[in-house]
């Protein structure tokens, strides 16, 4: 596609085809050097453990053109890191760090061109996949792997944009269980979530908000991002055995820190949602996307946060900030950001 050609007002949150994607094989116990490819489909072994037993996992982060023209990436070796730790989980080939970033620079230096530029308020996102390709029959692990990255110009997750929408709780729904996992970037959890999140998008909610799967008691997190709620100058987000730990919550809690807030990551009892001043969802796609109202339609309870559907200033601190650092408009004094050359 001719980039001129893209309408980037328009640009939603969805797959479009660029001019390459990379690749890299694990064989004989052994990673293989970095491919690229200009083709968008792979071949598989029908026994491959992707398929059969759940080996799967990725990844999402985004790549940002400043006023100045450079091309910034957010906080890519925490990727690379988390994978590593989905890797462990779930008995992947684990990808040495310096080969994750390697990819991810080559990447986005062959689809240049489908950067957004800067006025656009797009981004282009960047995703890894990790894929289990040796054939087996029995349950294990596989011998063989894929890694490879694909990219796409996106515009906003959400197209109303920057805005608090609600969110419901759903009690008959889980994401992951306790010890299962959750703290993992599998498909698995996803496919969980399809369900509820599809009712929940049926009755007019943008997520599900989660509770624990062992007692029905405390805040879990939203399907797509973490959950953080504010009050008394305090960010508070879950601590939990099943949550995705987000690289985006874990930059607004260093924010929260920079601004003079206490940063609490702990239990939140579901009543406790009553004292929030803000609440918020978190993530990579996302950034950051207020809730101005969480339904519990079990309880027939609400808890509401902005009826005009305007995010709260906290909130809104956070996103302008974060993407400022993201697009070179603010000092990246934490060292988040990598300039591709």
């Amino acid at each position: 596609m001719d980039n001129n050609a893209i309408d980037w007002g328009k640009l939603g949150f969805q797959y479009m085809d660029t001019d390459y994607n990379v690749r890299c094989y694990y064989r004989n116990g052994e990673w293989g050097e970095i491919e690229v490819s200009s083709s968008n489909v792979i071949n598989l072994h029908m026994a491959a453990t992707c398929l059969h037993y759940g080996q799967e996992a990725f990844e999402g982060l985004k790549a940002f053109r400043g006023k100045d023209g450079k091309i910034r990436v957010f906080r890519m070796e925490e990727n690379a890191k988390r994978l590593q730790k989905t890797s462990d989980g779930i008995l992947l080939a684990k990808l040495p760090i310096e080969k994750f970033c390697e990819a991810v620079k080559k990447v986005i230096k062959l689809n240049e061109r489908f950067v957004p530029p800067y006025e656009s308020g797009c981004s282009l996102y960047i995703r890894p996949l990790l894929i289990g390709t040796g054939a087996k029959i029995g349950v294990g692990p596989a011998d063989e792997y894929l890694f490879m990255i694909f990219v796409s110009p996106v515009g906003p997750y959400f197209k109303d944009g920057f805005k608090a929408t609600p969110v419901c709780i759903l009690r008959g729904y889980d994401r992951a269980a306790p010890l299962g996992t959750g703290t993992f970037k599998v498909g698995g959890n996803y496919a969980a979530s399809l369900v509820p999140g599809s009712l929940g998008k049926q009755m007019g909610y943008s997520a599900v908000l989660y509770l624990d799967a062992k007692e029905k008691k405390y805040v879990d997190e939203c399907g797509p991002a973490n959950f953080f709620g504010i009050k008394n100058n305090t960010y508070v987000t879950p601590k939990s055995t099943s949550i995705l730990p987000s690289i985006t919550n874990m930059s607004l809690q260093q924010l929260a820190k920079d601004f003079g807030m206490t940063v609490e990551q702990r239990q939140i009892p579901e009543e406790e949602l009553a004292t929030f001043e803000e609440a918020g969802e978190c993530g990579t796609a996302a950034v950051v996307s207020p809730i101005c109202r969480i339904d519990d339609k079990d309880l027939n309870k609400s808890y509401e946060y902005s009826k005009d559907g305007k995010p709260g200033p906290i909130c809104t601190k956070f996103y302008n900030t974060l993407r400022a650092i993201q697009y070179g408009d603010m000092e990246d004094t934490h060292g988040w950001v990598t300039i591709i050359d």
